[in-house]
């Protein structure tokens, strides 16, 4: 098989795309989409959002300390992409889109109601990295929309939240599982 060698970029896919709540009263609260997310630590739980210092939600995350992650559906998808090519400077988000702020257990942004899962967080440190800076934060809760558990067995199912992910430019619906933790080395 043969290599071409391409100019250094980013090209880790996909990558989650998620809606980033932010904001201390509600004239304040906005959305921003973002894509460069992902987990950090296990104990404690932390995560990273990465975003440009001209962005809107830069400033309000950066003096409030805390934002929640929301997790996108396939019914969300037209939301988030709207989202992230408006800024809410002049827009207030949930008002055009319609999402719903709901009020969180442990940190003054809002949850957006309709995202199956919300992930509150408080920001420990601000690293400048270039063109984006990194909000390394701990999640301090997560909300569950009650929809992700089994019926019979209370058993925590996320693959009913139909969750999507960000890849080239391109969203794209999650597929088919073809293992779980440990299936390539698992008894027969």
């Amino acid at each position: 098989m043969s290599k071409r060698i391409m100019k250094a970029g980013n090209m880790l896919n996909p990558t989650p795309v998620v809606m980033v709540s932010c904001g201390n009263t509600i004239d304040e609260y906005n959305i921003i989409t973002v894509a460069w997310t992902g987990t950090l630590c296990s104990n404690p739980p932390m995560c990273y959002i990465s975003v440009r210092p001209e962005r809107h939600s830069y400033a309000i995350i950066k003096q409030s300390g805390e934002f929640v992650i929301n997790l996108v559906t396939d019914k969300l998808a037209a939301c988030t992409d709207w989202c992230g090519v408006k800024s809410g400077k002049d827009i207030n988000k949930f008002h055009k889109t319609g999402l719903t702020p709901v009020p969180a257990s442990q940190v003054k942004a809002p949850l957006i109601l309709e995202s199956p899962i919300n992930i509150e967080c408080k920001v420990k440190q601000i690293i400048p990295l270039g063109s984006h800076d990194m909000f390394l934060s701990e999640i301090v809760a997560v909300d569950a929309d009650n929809a992700l558990f089994n019926p019979k067995t209370d058993a925590f199912d996320l693959k009913r939240a139909k969750l999507i992910c960000y890849s080239h430019g391109l969203y794209y619906s999650l597929g088919r599982i073809i293992g779980k933790f440990g299936f390539s080395v698992a008894k027969k």
